[in-house]
């Protein structure tokens, strides 16, 4: 509508029947729309929650070690932890150690790097294994998922030869012959 005063912007929004909005306060002169302000604040808010909708929120799931894990309960964990990756959540492994086991923590490393060797592509290691007091914890994230490949285009086979020339005779292929030097 172009430049005009204060009060002649909010004498022609009256006359709609619709809200003199500020946009932008700093500029000079200050920019300003005539809208149905409360319209506006509907539909922002309802973005705001749609964008929310489809946001992914990222949970830990944790996933306890024993120094003395038996082999059974250890590939049980370890596949607990790739559907973890899988679904997109951080995996965090602890192994708890207890008494004297604190003496062997070589122990403890070699398990919880294990993990990390099986675990393979299906997460990436964010944490390093570290002691804080007893625990010894990693962070694996879940990998980002590579968009996957188009799936090749399906090839027909050739048709089956109609009868006419189903029953016409194949010729022979013919020799070439190659001088020798």
């Amino acid at each position: 509508m172009g430049i005009m005063a204060p009060f002649d912007a909010l004498k022609v929004a009256r006359e709609r029947g619709l809200d003199l909005v500020e946009i932008s306060p700093n500029a000079v002169p200050p920019v300003c729309r005539i809208q149905d302000y409360g319209k506006y604040l509907y539909e922002k808010d309802k973005s705001d929650r749609a964008a929310r909708k489809k946001q992914k929120v990222i949970v830990i799931k944790e996933v306890k070690f024993s120094v003395t894990v038996d082999e059974h309960d250890y590939q049980t964990k370890k596949n607990m932890a790739v559907r973890f990756l899988g679904d997109g959540d951080k995996v965090k492994a602890s192994l708890r150690f207890r008494g004297r086991q604190m003496a062997h923590r070589d122990l403890g490393y070699k398990i919880i790097n294990r993990l990390i060797m099986d675990i393979g592509d299906a997460g990436i290691v964010e944490f390093m294994p570290r002691m804080e007091g007893t625990t010894l914890h990693a962070i694996i994230a879940p990998t980002k998922k590579a968009e996957a490949p188009a799936p090749p285009k399906k090839v027909e086979a050739p048709a089956a030869p109609k009868a006419a020339e189903a029953a016409a005779p194949v010729p022979a292929p013919v020799a070439e012959t190659v001088p020798q030097a």
